[in-house]
This record gives structure tokens, C-alpha cells and sequence, in this order.
């Protein structure tokens, strides 16, 4: 009999596994092996010959000796890549990620591969998937990689300028983009990261009528929103709110002088306060203005803008923001990789300073990498020139640095799943970075 007991036995290609139902078990309920249990977790006892899988036996045994021990070894007759996708088909995918790679740790990082892209002239944004796979924008291409690195078919918004992507899950991707005029065509969209399809279009209506619009920075929350900032033609200058899984336009806050919104280069939704952070940064605007907005009163409850600042402010000009919900507080960073903080407890407070590493002086070039910032954990990521540092603990001390040599400067990273992505400017490349486990003493 297939099962036995808690003996089960396999014919898998041809070749026969023994093994128990308490190692089938560690597969989880959602696995292949998870259909051969009832509700109760119990075998089934209907199986009368052994279970025969028409798949590749010799990926087949390493993912049952992982199953056994939590150890993954690929020994050398096996391609990475098959084993890859026999556990696709498993189910236990996450089970060889969690053995192949440790949680992300940036004083542990270690540099994986380069990937060259695919498209001519540069990429100008990379975006990290939720399970370790990336999308990389060059112009009005979208070009987007699974966690095996491979290229799916890249998505093409026929000469639309990109401004921004992000992933809803591991599936399917949003993706906005500049209107063009007189054509209709532009603002935001849903794709299928396998085929590039695309799935449905984010409207947006004002006074019960559809507008044509440009939408630019995104970002979701935890309850199935879509925020994105907006420029239309008239009066829909603002942030539009969406439902992520319908489509349907949820709300629209407009901008108010003096709160410029429609221009916002970055978004950050913050589940503790409930609040949505919007800055718009230099250069797209001669100051910087950030903002806490309240989606219920859609009421700024906090706001900071260098509006009135010394004339000698120049060189604190702030070129990316993140909030840092555990501390309290936002993080800004200028040209020079110089850190600033505010405490998000005070109104209108000002910026600490914090000179980390200068590593420009002088002028900036014509067309510079600037800074970019990421938050992981408790940990914090800035990147300048070819490098990301890393800072840690409660005062943010520089705790390591990321480096290579070829690519030039980076001008742009994303973290996701257990993965950090690089994208150079000067070469149409990027590269990964990652945890390696714990060594097995």
C-alpha cells in the first residue's frame, strides 16, 4: 500500500521513496503532500499501491531530505533551477528560501550575482517583489524578473514614461505613468507579473466624470488600498485613493496651497498612526514639503518644509525621506549622505543633523545618483555613489557598507522578501544581495 501507518511510499519517475507521515507533515497544509491528510490531519487509508508522481526523482529526494532535516544540500546532478520548480509544484518553496537563505540581516549581506538588463539606455527604478523577485523600469518599459532571476515577458506602456511601480503581491505588479495629452492614455494600471497582461485600469473621476491623468509615487496599506500621487488637466490635482482588489476609485484628496500633492515623490503609508506621509522633494520643487495626512479629516496632522530656511541651506537640500514608526520619527538625507531627523511627536520641530560620511564634496555632477532611503526591520539603508550603508540601533550608528566595484554609481535599491536590490546608473545592471544561513557547527 502507498500508506501504511504513518509509513508512506512514493514511486516518483520511476524510483520508490519510503518515508513518514510526520515528515510529510512539516510540508504544511497549503503543500502537494498536504492533500494526502484529511482535515484532521490524518492519512488517508484509501491508497492501495504506492503513490506514483510523474516528476523528476532526483529533485524529488533533495526536497525529501529537507523535509527530514531543514538542511539543503543540491548535489551536483541536479540543476538549481529544476529543483526550483519541482518545489513550485510541491509547494515547499518557502521551505527551500527559509533553508537557503537567512532573514535579511544588512551587517550580513553578502553580494549574490549581477544581472545585466535587458533593455538599451538605463534603468531609472528597480522594485523589489514580496518573495525575492524584482521588476526594473527602463523608460516605458517594465521589465520584470521571478525570484529565479528569469525574465518574464516585459511590459510595454507604448512609449508612456513610467514614474513609478510597485507590487501588490508576488503576482501582479501597479504601474504608473505619465498621460499623454489628447491621447487618454496614461495614469495607473494593474499587470500580471507572468505575461505583462493587463488587468485593469485605475479611473479617476471627477465630478462623475472620467478624467485623463498622470499618476506618479505609490504605495499601499495593509487593508487593500492604493494611494498615488496625481496631476489631471483641471481641477484632480492630488492623491487618489483606490481599491486594490477592485479597482475602484475609494477617494481623492485634493491639494490646497501651499500642500503641493500631485507632485509628492515619495509615499509612505504608516499603519500605526493611520496617516498617510507625502513629500514632495528637491529638484522637482525649489523646497521640500512633508507631510502626515489624516485620510479621515484629509487634514495634514503634521507638516515640515524648508519654505524660509537660511540662505546657507542649500547643502541639507533633501532628496529622499522615510518615516520610522518605531522611533517616532522621519528620516531625510541630503546630497552628502548626511541624515536628518525629526521627532513626528512635534509639530513643525526641526531637523537634527547628522554628518554620517561625506564622500562628495563640491559640486554634484551633472546628473547625479542621488541618495535613496529604505527601512528593514530596525535597520536603515542609504545609498550614495556605488554604495549602501547600513545604520543600526537606536541612534542609527553606520554599522556596515555595501560595495562593488563595477556598475558605477547606484541609482536606485529596494529591498524585498530576503533580498536587496542595486540598480546602477552607468551600466545597464544590477545586483543582489543576500543573507546567507547561519554556518552548521
Amino acid at each position: 500500500m502507498g500508506i501504511q501507518g504513518d509509513r508512506v511510499r512514493f514511486n516518483v519517475g520511476g524510483r520508490r521513496f519510503e518515508t513518514s507521515a510526520t515528515t510529510l507533515a512539516n510540508a504544511g497544509r497549503d503543500s502537494f503532500f498536504g492533500a494526502l491528510f484529511d482535515r484532521n490531519w490524518s492519512l488517508q487509508t484509501d491508497v492501495s499501491s504506492d503513490i506514483f508522481i510523474d516528476r523528476n526523482p532526483d529533485c524529488f529526494a533533495v526536497l525529501l531530505d529537507l523535509l527530514r532535516t531543514g538542511e539543503f544540500c543540491i548535489p551536483a546532478n541536479v540543476s538549481e533551477k529544476s529543483l526550483y520548480r519541482e518545489a513550485l509544484f510541491y509547494g515547499v518553496l518557502d521551505h527551500v528560501r527559509d533553508a537557503k537563505w537567512g532573514q535579511l540581516d544588512g551587517n550580513r549581506l553578502q553580494y549574490s550575482r549581477s544581472v545585466s538588463g535587458q533593455a538599451p539606455g538605463d534603468g531609472t527604478a528597480i522594485r523589489a517583489s514580496p518573495n525575492g523577485g524584482c521588476c526594473v523600469v527602463h523608460g516605458s518599459m517594465v521589465h520584470v524578473y521571478n525570484w529565479m532571476l528569469e525574465e518574464h515577458p516585459p511590459i510595454n506602456l507604448d512609449f508612456q514614461r513610467v514614474n513609478d511601480a510597485g507590487w501588490i503581491d508576488s503576482e501582479n505588479i501597479v504601474i504608473t505613468a505619465c498621460e499623454r495629452l489628447g491621447t487618454g492614455d496614461g495614469g495607473m494600471g494593474l499587470f500580471n507579473a507572468s505575461t505583462g497582461e493587463l488587468r485593469y485600469k485605475f479611473s479617476v473621476s471627477h465630478e462623475d466624470q472620467e478624467k485623463s491623468y498622470t499618476a506618479g509615487a505609490l504605495t499601499f496599506s495593509s487593508d487593500y488600498r492604493v494611494f498615488s500621487s496625481c496631476k489631471g488637466r483641471r481641477n484632480e490635482y492630488g492623491i487618489g485613493v483606490w481599491d486594490q482588489i477592485t479597482g475602484k476609485q475609494i477617494d481623492f484628496f485634493y491639494e490646497t496651497p501651499g500642500w503641493p500633492l500631485g507632485d509628492a515623490d515619495r509615499l509612505q503609508w504608516l499603519s500605526g498612526y493611520n496617516c498617510l506621509l507625502v513629500a514632495t522633494l528637491f529638484p522637482r520643487k525649489d523646497n521640500c514639503y512633508i507631510s502626515l495626512l489624516d485620510c479621515r479629516e484629509k487634514d495634514p496632522v503634521w507638516y515640515w518644509s524648508d519654505v524660509g530656511m537660511p540662505t546657507n541651506f542649500d547643502e541639507k537640500r533633501v532628496r529622499d525621506v522615510i518615516a520610522m514608526e518605531g522611533k517616532n520619527s522621519v528620516c531625510v538625507v541630503n546630497e552628502y549622505e548626511d541624515l536628518g531627523f525629526m521627532d513626528l511627536r512635534r509639530v513643525a520641530g526641526s531637523v537634527r543633523w547628522s554628518s554620517r560620511s561625506r564622500m562628495t564634496k563640491g559640486k554634484m555632477p551633472d546628473e547625479p545618483c542621488y541618495p535613496k532611503l529604505a527601512l528593514h526591520d530596525s535597520q536603515l539603508f542609504s545609498s550614495m555613489s556605488d554604495s549602501i550603508s547600513v545604520f543600526s540601533g537606536p541612534d542609527c550608528v553606520p554599522t556596515s557598507r555595501l560595495r562593488r566595484s563595477y556598475g558605477g554609481s547606484i541609482c536606485d535599491f529596494s529591498i524585498g522578501g530576503d533580498r536587496l536590490f542595486a540598480l546602477h546608473s552607468e551600466e545597464n545592471v544590477f545586483d543582489i544581495w543576500e543573507t546567507l544561513p547561519p554556518s552548521i557547527i
